[in-house]
C-alpha cells in the first residue's frame, strides 16, 4: 500500500510539474534582422521581414525604413488555431502586407483557413497600427488594447494580479499582467517553446516607464513567475541599441551593427533590481536607459520655453537701450 502511494505521490508530482519541467522545443535564433538604410529612398528593401524559429513559430519585423520603430510581432501556431501577438506600427496593406503575410503562413485555405486570434502587449500605436488588416477578414478576432478589454476578454478579476491562458489547441500560452509601461500592458510565455513575449516591457531599448510602482511590481511578478520555469529567450517589441548597448539616435531608419533582440532569463530575472533603481525621470544601467517620457517632454517643454522667454527678455532690453540713445540724442 506504501508503494502504491509512492507512486501515486510521484504520478501527480510528474503531471504537476509538466507545464513548469517539460522540455522546451528548440528554435533557431540565426537571423540578421534588416538594419534600415542611411537613406531609404536610395536602398529598397522587403519592408516586412519573417524569421521561422521553428515549424509552428514565426517572428516577423516590419523594416526600420517602413517605419523608424520597427517593431516585432509573434505569430503562434497551435493544433486548431493560431495566435498573433502585435500588429506593427502600419496600417496600409499597400506599405505592409502584415495580414496577407500571416494569412498566408497558416494552414488550411478559403473556409478551412485555421482561424487567428489577435493580441497585443499593449495599446500604443506601434504595435496595433495593423489591426485593420485584420478587422474585416473571416475566421480571425481581435482583442482590443484597452484596459476593459483586456481584463475582459483574458478574465482577469484581479488586475494586475493572476495569470490568464490562450489554448491554441496542443499548445497553451500564459498571459501574464504587466503594467507600468502602459495601463494594459501584458506579457505572454509560450509553454511549448519557453518563449517569454515582452512587449515594451522589457527589450534591448528604451524602457519608457509612465508607472514606477507599477512596473516595480510587474517587473517582481515576472519574476515570480519564470523563476522555475524554462526560458528560452526573452523577445521584445524593439531593438533600439547597438552591439555595445549605445542608443540609436531616436526616429532612426538606420541600425547598424544592432544588438540581437533575444535576452535571457537572467537579463528578466535581474529586472526588479534594475527598475527599482529608477528616479522616476531618466535613469541608466548598462544598455538600458529608463525614462518617464511625459516627465522628460515636460523637462524638455520647460527648457525651450526658458530660451524662448531669455530671448524675448534679450530683445526687450535691447529695444529699450536703443530708444534711451534715441532720446538722448534728441535731446543732445
Amino acid at each position: 500500500m506504501k508503494s502504491l502511494c509512492s507512486l501515486l505521490l510521484a504520478f501527480g508530482v510528474t503531471f504537476a510539474c509538466l507545464p513548469v519541467c517539460a522540455d522546451p522545443m528548440p528554435g533557431s535564433m540565426d537571423v540578421h534582422w534588416n538594419e534600415g538604410a542611411a537613406d531609404c529612398s536610395k536602398t529598397p528593401q522587403p519592408p516586412l521581414q519573417v524569421h521561422r524559429y521553428d515549424a509552428q513559430t514565426f517572428i516577423l519585423r516590419e523594416s526600420p525604413c517602413a517605419t523608424f520603430e520597427a517593431p516585432f510581432m509573434y505569430l503562434l501556431i497551435g493544433s486548431s488555431r493560431a495566435l498573433l501577438i502585435d500588429t506593427g506600427d502600419v496600417a496600409d496593406p499597400r506599405q505592409v502586407p502584415l495580414a496577407q503575410t500571416v494569412m498566408g503562413l497558416l494552414p488550411g485555405d478559403g473556409a478551412a483557413k485555421m482561424p487567428l486570434l489577435v493580441v497585443h502587449t499593449h495599446g500604443h500605436l506601434d504595435h496595433r497600427a495593423g489591426d485593420p488588416q485584420f478587422q474585416p477578414l473571416p475566421h480571425v478576432q481581435v482583442v482590443p488594447t484597452d484596459l476593459q478589454h483586456v481584463k475582459q476578454h483574458f478574465g482577469f478579476g484581479d488586475w494586475p494580479n493572476g495569470v490568464a491562458q490562450i489554448e491554441l489547441g496542443n499548445r497553451t500560452v500564459d498571459v501574464l499582467p504587466t503594467p507600468g509601461h502602459y495601463p494594459s500592458h501584458v506579457s505572454y510565455y509560450d509553454r511549448n517553446t519557453a518563449l517569454f513575449f515582452s512587449g515594451d516591457f522589457f527589450m534591448p531599448a528604451r524602457l519608457i516607464i509612465d508607472d514606477t510602482a507599477e512596473d516595480v511590481g510587474s517587473a517582481q511578478r515576472v519574476a515570480d513567475f519564470i523563476k522555475d520555469r524554462p526560458v528560452s529567450y526573452v523577445l521584445g517589441g524593439h531593438i533600439e541599441v547597438d552591439a555595445n548597448g549605445n542608443t540609436f539616435d531616436f526616429g532612426s531608419n538606420y541600425h547598424p551593427n544592432e544588438h540581437v533582440l533575444q535576452l535571457t532569463k537572467q537579463d528578466l530575472l535581474g529586472l526588479p533590481a534594475i527598475v527599482a533603481q529608477f528616479n522616476g525621470f531618466y535613469t541608466q544601467d548598462g544598455m538600458y536607459v529608463m525614462l518617464n517620457q511625459f516627465r522628460v517632454l515636460g523637462a524638455e517643454l520647460a527648457a525651450v520655453l526658458l530660451v524662448l522667454a531669455a530671448i524675448v527678455t534679450l530683445i526687450w532690453r535691447y529695444v529699450r537701450r536703443r530708444k534711451r540713445v534715441r532720446v538722448r540724442l534728441a535731446q543732445a
